[in-house]
């Protein structure tokens, strides 16, 4: 099931129904959850700590979920260069500010 707003029946246009949809992450029933597209993939979440706790990619040195920017190197993600540069052992990366 989608979230959405969608008219009542007989098309009376002041009165609105809400589609509900179960957060796929802790399964709350809200009025107003919401869709994340990606990567050809369709998700439901009722907030967006919910989302984050499903859809952030893992830092691969220090294991904490990445919110913000991030950094990339050879295909990993990594929360800042220095765990990029702990990880990988590269020099040159370094965080944009």
């Amino acid at each position: 099931m989608t979230a959405g707003r969608f008219t009542a029946p007989y098309g009376t246009p002041d009165r609105t129904l809400w589609r509900m949809a179960r957060c796929e992450v802790c399964g709350n029933d809200y009025g107003m959850s919401f869709e994340v597209h990606a990567q050809g993939a369709v998700h439901v979440f009722d907030c967006f700590a919910c989302a984050i706790h499903r859809m952030a990619p893992i830092c691969e040195h220090c294991r904490v979920q990445i919110i913000g920017q991030g950094v990339e190197a050879d295909g990993q993600w990594f929360c800042g260069a220095h765990c990029a540069r702990a990880e990988k052992g590269q020099v040159g990366i370094v965080d944009k500010v």
